[in-house]
């Protein structure tokens, strides 16, 4: 009888996981789409768009997997962007669209990201805590 209902019990948590992990992504896109004004899932889009893919690791985008710069994991709780700023959503985005702008001697290149697609991105980075 113990081995019968086992199944069931793991099936039942597994399921109360996956909602608790779906609610919790839902919270964090509404939490970063307010602080920065952008669009979070826009923002993961227009990670592949401008090839930020091609160089980071970044949750969420599988296509993310390079270390050619750093991985992008929690970038959210960090108290820097790129080192040398304070991570504000502005900041942000002045650094996704003009990093040498902000550190003339940084790797990352000027992509030509838009305002709107800067303000996205931040968005989605916004959401990895």
């Amino acid at each position: 009888m113990r081995m019968r209902s086992t199944p069931l019990l793991v099936a039942i948590w597994c399921a109360a996981a996956a909602t608790m992990n779906a609610c919790d992504a839902g919270e964090r896109y509404r939490a970063a789409a307010e602080a920065t004004g952008g669009d979070p899932a826009r923002g993961q889009a227009a990670i592949q768009t401008y090839g930020c893919d091609t160089c980071h690791v970044i949750p969420g985008v599988a296509t993310a997997k390079s270390l050619v710069g750093p991985p992008l994991n929690a970038i959210a709780a960090r108290t820097y962007v790129a080192g040398v700023v304070v991570n504000t959503p502005e900041n942000m985005e002045s650094w996704i669209q003009h990093p040498r702008a902000i550190d003339a001697r940084t790797a990352m290149p000027d992509t030509g990201v838009t305002e709107i697609d800067a303000r996205d991105i931040t968005a989605y980075l916004y959401t990895l805590r």
